[in-house]
């Protein structure tokens, strides 16, 4: 037996922290009552002062009021209790670290205080969701569910399709993500990085051999992709400047071009370098670029304004949660 979604009133989030609370946030706006676990009291503690936080962005530019941020706040729960965090949510969502085996150790655990049409799911960037399934004795309730970060602006939800995920289970989540407000988009084969990541990562590859080679600096290689061809991303995707570029010279570019990209299908060198530096980004305050504690506030805040008047403008007023 499988939650129908008009069933569906309460979501469970394992994990709070840079994606977890973001996540339940999502849910709370939307008007779910909405449970919080992570085993770090810390962390946990923190969850509800930063949902309330996310919200400075959204009431400065008149896209909620401080009186939905306390309702969202009001349908927030907090536990360090995984059996509490357990009973009651017909759909819980995974959101911890980037490990194979601490999730499944975690979904092995949660399997014995579910019931068994509990939907569960993880919200992994890149791992396997049948390998994470391995742990499960009810495979068909298991899926995922990708959200980006920051997860309660960005709408694309990456829903997931396991080895034994039911279709039935597919479908209730993609209604679901669409009911919150999100943009789902559905992933039928269980791929690593699923789709959203291997595009970014490709991109990523070929940026950092650019600054690798010295064909620019960092600086200039993200205004490309900022001031470039970046900036027509949210109103059109590259399947779609490709047809309106014609096909005919898509693939004469790509005959040309494609063997000069990088193709390497090990990390650069310059990756290695910097992380045996410590120059690991943000929380090092050094990776490409040289970061301070305002800079980071600055880029992020900025972001966080840029991004949700663009989505308020392409999705005629939808909110980012």
């Amino acid at each position: 037996m499988t939650v129908k979604i008009h069933e569906i009133n309460h979501v469970g989030i394992l994990g709070a922290g840079l994606m977890g609370h973001g996540i339940a946030q999502v849910f709370a706006q939307a008007g779910y009552k909405v449970s919080i676990f992570d085993a770090d009291a810390a962390v946990l503690g923190k969850a509800k002062e930063r949902i309330a936080a996310n919200f400075d962005v959204f009431i400065q530019l008149k896209l909620a009021s401080p009186a939905e941020r306390e309702r969202c706040l009001e349908l927030v729960t907090v536990s360090n209790d995984l059996k509490m965090l357990c009973d009651g949510p017909q759909v819980i969502i995974e959101a911890i670290s980037e490990d194979m085996a601490l999730k499944r150790k975690t979904f092995s655990a949660m399997e014995k205080y579910t019931p068994s049409d509990t939907i569960l799911t993880s919200n992994t960037s890149a791992l396997s969701i049948t390998d994470i399934s391995v742990a499960l004795e009810h495979k068909t309730r298991f899926l995922g569910t990708h959200f980006w970060n920051p997860p309660h602006i960005i709408p694309c939800v990456e829903v997931i399709m396991g080895g034994s995920t039911a279709e039935e289970v597919f479908n209730t989540v993609y209604l679901l993500m669409e009911k919150v407000g999100k943009v789902p988009v559905r992933v039928l084969k269980d791929i690593p990085g699923f789709l959203g990541n291997r595009l970014q990562h490709a991109l990523w590859r070929e940026a950092i051999s650019l600054q690798e080679n010295k064909i620019a600096s960092a600086e200039d290689i993200d205004k490309v992709v900022k001031y470039g061809f970046g900036i027509r991303m949210p109103f059109i995707g590259p399947l779609e400047t490709a047809d309106l570029a014609g096909l005919a010279l898509t693939r004469d570019i790509h005959k040309y071009l494609f063997p000069y990209l990088e193709s390497s299908s090990k990390p650069s060198p310059v990756l290695d370098t910097l992380v045996a530096e410590g120059a690991t980004g943000v929380k090092a305050g050094q990776g490409f670029y040289h970061w301070t504690p305002e800079k980071i506030r600055q880029v992020i805040r900025q972001r966080d304004t840029v991004l949700l008047k663009i989505i308020h403008e392409i999705t005629g007023g939808v909110k980012g949660g």
